[in-house]
This record gives structure tokens, C-alpha cells and sequence, in this order.
């Protein structure tokens, strides 16, 4: 017994000392799968806690007709480590944030402003579809297909929170129409035919 509770102590004591009230991200050294190296707490200060780039409304003179304006570690080194992190919405009437995926992280979208029509694709492909007002609240879980839709006639802010503090992303059509992937083989795996292939190529600069 006394020998079980002093091994117990030791590992007790150990998870304290291991533990560190923040890690603020390391912008100058390479990040990892696992985040960014802590800059040294000597070096931080009050500004590395707080972030501004929120406040404005992104450009949404894009194809896509929206804006997204992102508060993650690299932009806000204090979410670093802490499991969290924040962006802004900025969608034209008919703005999309086409389907895509954050395999690190679930998303809350809370809407600020306008008309917003959500949705995501379980991996059973059962869709959860919503058409979101102001105040209105939806999640999407972790690595599920989802989209945001700003509906005709309104200019549409909201803004997302996301369980890390470097959600990933991957957009779909951009992962099938925005590079050198060989035509023949989009072909293959979406069945769509070569025609519309090389169109969606040359709207989003694909090639091959």
C-alpha cells in the first residue's frame, strides 16, 4: 500500500509540474501537427491574449461572394494549446462557403446579421439543413462535409468557434478542380463529364 501511494504522489506532483497556464504560439519557429513550440514566457505580453481582426468585414469581391477572416493560432498566438480559436463571416447576398471540411475540430456558426442556410452531411449522407436568422445558433461536427449559404437578398455576418486552435481545412471543390489532379481521374471518381471538369479547372485554376 505505501508503496502504491507513493507512486501516486510522484505522479500527482509530476501532472502538476507538466502543467502550464497557456503555451502562446511560437509564430517564428515551424509549426507542428501538434501546434506551435511556446514562445517564451518571458517574451509574452497582454497583446498575444488579444485579437482585433474581427472587427472588420472581409472583402467578399471573390467568386464565392464571401469573406473569411480567421483567428487562429498563427493570427491569435494565445489560443495556442488552449483548444479553441474563433473567424468571421462575411457573405454578399448569394455568398457561399462552398462544402468543406475541418478535420481537427468541431464548428459553432452563431449569425450576427442577415439570412444564412446551413448545413451539413453525416457520414451516413443523412443531411441536417437549416435556414438561420439572427441570434440563431448551429454545430457542425468534427470532419463532416458542411456549407454556409448567405440567402438572396441579404448581406450575412456570423461568426464561428471552432475545439482547436487549428481546425484544418479542406474545401471540396477546391480539392478537385484547383489543381493538376488528371482530369480523366475527376472523371472517373465524381461521373462528371470531361467538359464540365475542365470548366470548373479553368473558374478555380486547376489544371492537367
Amino acid at each position: 500500500m505505501f508503496k502504491f501511494l507513493f507512486l501516486l504522489a510522484i505522479l500527482i506532483l509530476s501532472s502538476d509540474a507538466a502543467v502550464q497556464d497557456f503555451c502562446v504560439a511560437d509564430l517564428k519557429a515551424p509549426e507542428s501537427p501538434s501546434g506551435y513550440s511556446c514562445k517564451s514566457v518571458t517574451n509574452v505580453t497582454v497583446d498575444d491574449f488579444v485579437f482585433s481582426g474581427l472587427s472588420a468585414a472581409g472583402n467578399t469581391a471573390s467568386i464565392i461572394k464571401a469573406a473569411v477572416t480567421p483567428a487562429f493560432a498563427a493570427q491569435f498566438p494565445g489560443v495556442n494549446g488552449l483548444g479553441l480559436s474563433a473567424a468571421r463571416l462575411d457573405l454578399a447576398a448569394g455568398g457561399v462557403i462552398p462544402f468543406h471540411t475541418h478535420p481537427g475540430a468541431s464548428e459553432i456558426l452563431l449569425v450576427v446579421q442577415g439570412s444564412i442556410t446551413a448545413g451539413f452531411v453525416s457520414s451516413a449522407n443523412s443531411v441536417y439543413l437549416k435556414t438561420l436568422k439572427k441570434g440563431d445558433l448551429m454545430v457542425f461536427p468534427q470532419g463532416l462535409l458542411h456549407f454556409q449559404v448567405s440567402d438572396a437578398g441579404y448581406t450575412s455576418v456570423g461568426y464561428v468557434f471552432f475545439s482547436s486552435s487549428n481546425p484544418g481545412l479542406q474545401i471540396t471543390d477546391f480539392a478537385l478542380f484547383a489543381n493538376d489532379l488528371p482530369t480523366k481521374l475527376v472523371g472517373a471518381t465524381t461521373f462528371l463529364d470531361e467538359a464540365t471538369i475542365k470548366k470548373l479547372k479553368g473558374v478555380l485554376g486547376g489544371t492537367n
